[in-house]
């Protein structure tokens, strides 16, 4: 499988520009993105998924810097914990006093869901990507993560505006890691465990 190239990243931006939805390869399985301020992208990307719109998604940076830059109410504890964590194939939620990217936090909007994946050498282009992108696993609600693009829901193919192909992916969901009161207590939890195993975090926290 060919590594993905300059122009996909080009395609990929262009795409989250006009407001469209594309389906493109994490550093776990294949994802569904969207521009994360844009009211009609959140609603084709959750309609595509067959999601509740009160479900949160997150917000994927392909840079582990820009999330940081994005989030500047982040205390010193909890960005400490973000740089030991990231990149990788982690889920992070953090308190959002400010309330960015409601889009992606659904009715809850003081947390926050922060991806930023390990560029493995498929995907490395897409690191050229500067804007985060409002992203869910691209799969029916409920339904089983992909590993290839072609298992993607077909339907879901056929009506996103973009396809990348990353070739096959680990696929293995991100570990989901609770940190929303770190800062003030220290206190983490695994909220879901995935590709990053409990004891992992617990070493590097």
């Amino acid at each position: 499988m060919a590594p993905l190239t300059v122009a996909d990243a080009e395609s990929f931006a262009r795409c989250m520009a006009v407001e469209g939805v594309a389906v493109f390869p994490a550093d776990t399985v294949y994802g569904l993105a969207c521009e994360p301020e844009s009211e009609e992208g959140a609603r084709r990307l959750y309609a595509l998924k067959r999601r509740r719109p009160d479900q949160p998604a997150a917000v994927l940076f392909f840079q582990r810097a820009l999330a940081l830059a994005a989030l500047p109410e982040l205390g010193p504890r909890t960005r400490d914990a973000l740089l030991a964590l990231l990149p990788g194939p982690v889920t992070l939620l953090l308190p959002n006093p400010a309330a960015r990217f409601p889009l992606a936090c659904g009715p809850d909007t003081s947390v926050l869901g922060l991806r930023a994946p390990a560029l493995t050498p498929l995907i490395a282009a897409l690191g050229a990507v500067r804007r985060p992108v409002l992203q869910s696993s691209a799969n029916l609600s409920g339904g089983s993560d992909a590993r290839r693009l072609a298992n993607v829901d077909a339907g879901i193919r056929a009506s996103a505006d973009l396809l990348l192909d990353g070739g096959e992916l680990p696929g293995v969901a991100s570990t989901i890691v609770d940190l929303t009161g770190y800062e003030t207590a220290g206190a983490w939890t695994v909220v879901r465990e995935g590709a990053v195993p409990a004891a992992v975090v617990a070493a590097a926290l």
